[in-house]
C-alpha cells in the first residue's frame, strides 16, 4: 500500500483505535514512526511500543493507555507540518499548547523530540504534529 504521509497514517490509527477502545494498534514499520512514537512513550501518552517481524514485513505494536475509568489519556492530535505545507520553528519561536497539557513533537537536527526540549536545547526544527 502506497503511503504519501506515513505521520498522517500513524496518527490516525492511534486516534481510530483509541475512539474503538483497542488496548494496542498495530502497523508497518518506519523510522519517523518509531521516534515518534517513542518520544509520545517517554511523555506518557502510550503504554508500550513494541517492534515485531523483519525487512518489509516489520510492524510496529502500540500499547495505549487509558485512565482507570477507560478515557483515553489522548485527547487530541493534530498534524501540523504537512507534505503540502511545512511548518518550521526556531526554539524562540516554538509555539506552545494552550493550557499546557499538551505538546508538540518536533523533528530537529539532534532527533524527535519535545517542543520544550527543544526550546531548553535552544534548537528549532519542523513542528510534526500537536497531542494533547
Amino acid at each position: 500500500m502506497s503511503q504519501t504521509d506515513p505521520i498522517a497514517e500513524l496518527l490516525t490509527r492511534i486516534r481510530n483505535a483509541m475512539h474503538a477502545r483497542y488496548n494496542q494498534v498495530e502497523l508497518p514499520h518506519a523510522r519517523v514512526r518509531e521516534a515518534i512514537c517513542r518520544v509520545l512513550l517517554a511523555e506518557g501518552f502510550l503504554a508500550g511500543i513494541e517492534t515485531a517481524g523483519e525487512g518489509y514485513k516489520k510492524k510496529l505494536i502500540l500499547g495505549l493507555r487509558y485512565s482507570p475509568t477507560r478515557e483515553p489519556v489522548i485527547r487530541g492530535l493534530q498534524r501540523v507540518s504537512k507534505p503540502s505545507l511545512r511548518r518550521y520553528a526556531g526554539a524562540k519561536e516554538m509555539p506552545r499548547v494552550k493550557g499546557a497539557m499538551g505538546m508538540h513533537v518536533v523533528s530537529t537536527p539532534l532527533g524527535m523530540m519535545t517542543d520544550r526540549e527543544a526550546r531548553r536545547r535552544k534548537i528549532g526544527g519542523e513542528i510534526l504534529l500537536r497531542i494533547w
